[in-house]
């Protein structure tokens, strides 16, 4: 996705020190939000954290740097699909379940999978239409042979939606072809019934019901060359992808990976929202998404916070809306201005939490322009219409565990979130959860998987109902009353309004 450079506009020239002065500038960009498109303490020992398996079926190892990609356009591993096998790059999503790719030509991807060309392609003959936070498509859903080359061993029958219209959903310049869904079947289309891939891969193979992720984009520029290294453990947890201990925090609903957050901090200070401001749709962990979306109110929250803490406070507002770019001469880095960011989840013992940080390394991002005499920076966070989304610009900066077994997501410092030699994520804690509620999560009625739910309910009982008005409709009517005659169906107007 290329950033045309326009004509820079000064944004300030210096702050209350001329120890603060920098020639700081913005550009128009075009950058946009999404992609199509959501602990245990210390001493307590994770599901998984094993090399490989005692019985040496999985090699974790192996699949260390199976993803490439950066946050900008989303991280994705090569597959091969079908009978014989067509190669193809699939992006890797958190937030959804349903296993596609392009096929049909595409002007936005280099190639596409030809089932025809596939001996073993099954035919559903059932149509499927998903819809993301950015993009939607709708295909036909069949079935075929699946394997990785960096993966686990084997060859797997899958699932999977043929793409042959799509709107918004494949970008310029994306190296991918297709999204693999790593969420619960509860979010996969038509019905749930669709088996997502992963699901498929531990019934088949037997591995535990646990995988990982590290995305190693931190401090690189958005869009890249696509090259950044990342890894998709299936299966269990590579030791080597991070360091430190692993703090876990509880899926509060299997559908998306949905957490609770229990507060904000803009550094080290408390944006004192109620709780379930940060809940009241959902909050998830996502890799689909690129950046840390926030609701509206813990948006403008954040911003302001930001704003007063930084050492440079006359930023012009459309930075912060993402419409334009910050830049500083190539002899300066503007992170030493922003202050940290953290977010506390609510730990697996539920009197506890902990707490992740963010430094500006991860949320004030490199964006690539045509200037070589200036660095130019988005900024790493939106506001969000509903659900609080926490996407690659915070997991870039962590090992994330989805540990579906133990219903918990786990976070790590990656081994892999240094700038310039410096650690830019931290993990701290337990600390208590006293100061804010027992229950952050507002229960939402609306949801679309109960709305599902409670549609075909209710078009069952209509049903019901009508059948039973049919019923009584056609039964013989016999009402005997002194001095009158007695009125059948064959006599009444019912039988002629029938006709």
């Amino acid at each position: 996705m290329k950033i045309p450079f326009l004509s820079l506009l000064v944004l300030c020239a210096a702050c209350a020190s001329s120890k603060f002065i920098v020639p700081l500038k913005v550009s128009p960009s075009e950058i946009t939000g999404t992609l199509p498109v959501a602990s245990a303490t210390p001493k307590d020992t994770p599901g998984l954290l094993l090399a490989s398996d005692p019985g040496g079926t999985i090699n974790f190892f192996s699949m260390v740097d199976n993803l490439e990609g950066d946050s900008g356009r989303g991280y994705y591993m090569e597959l091969l699909i079908g009978t014989p096998p067509q190669k193809m790059n699939i992006l890797v999503d958190t937030g959804s379940s349903n296993f596609a790719v392009a096929g049909s030509p595409n002007p936005d991807v280099k190639t596409f999978y030809d089932s025809k060309l596939s001996t073993s392609y099954q035919h559903l003959n059932t149509e499927v239409t998903v819809r993301y936070t950015q993009g939607s498509w709708t295909g036909l859903l069949g079935k075929d042979v699946v394997s990785m080359p960096k993966g686990v061993n084997g060859t797997f029958l899958i699932n999977i939606a043929s793409i042959l219209q799509s709107d918004n959903f494949f970008l310029p310049n994306i190296n991918w072809q297709g999204i693999l869904g790593l969420a619960y079947s509860t979010l996969s289309k038509p019905s749930s019934s669709v088996e997502p891939f992963f699901d498929s891969l531990v019934q088949q193979r037997n591995i535990p019901d646990i995988f990982s992720m590290q995305m190693c984009g931190a401090g690189q520029p958005t869009p890249g060359n696509g090259i950044n290294a990342g890894s998709l453990v299936l299966g269990g947890i590579e030791p080597s992808l991070y360091k430190g201990d692993i703090w876990y925090t509880p899926i509060t609903e299997e559908w998306y990976y949905q957490v609770e957050v229990l507060k904000f901090e803009v550094g080290g200070q408390n944006l004192n929202l109620d709780c379930t401001v940060y809940n009241s749709d959902k909050a998830i962990v996502d890799s689909g998404t690129t950046l840390l979306r926030l609701p509206d109110k813990v948006f403008n929250a954040m911003v302001d916070a930001i704003v007063q803490t930084s050492l440079i406070q006359n930023f012009n507002a459309e930075f912060w809306a993402g419409l334009q770019l910050a830049c500083w001469d190539k002899t300066q880095q503007p992170w030493n201005y922003f202050p940290d960011i953290s977010i506390y989840l609510r730990d697996t013992n539920t009197s506890q939490s902990f707490r992740l940080t963010l430094k500006p390394q991860l949320y004030i991002q490199s964006v690539l322009t045509l200037q070589e005499s200036l660095n130019c920076f988005r900024f790493g966070i939106s506001h969000s219409a509903s659900a609080l989304v926490i996407g690659a610009t915070v997991m870039e900066g962590f090992y994330v565990i989805f540990d579906r077994t133990e219903k918990r997501v786990g976070f790590a410092v990656s081994s892999c979130a240094e700038v310039s030699g410096i650690t830019v994520s931290e993990i701290a804690g337990p600390f208590g959860t006293s100061d804010v509620s027992s229950n952050c999560i507002v229960r939402n009625p609306l949801r679309e998987p109960i709305m599902w739910i409670i549609s075909y309910s209710l078009m069952s009982l209509c049903g019901i109902i009508l059948l039973v008005l049919v019923i009584l409709l056609l039964i013989p009517n016999r009402h005997r009353r002194d001095d009158m005659e007695t009125v059948n169906d064959e006599s009444s107007l019912v039988q002629h309004r029938w006709k």
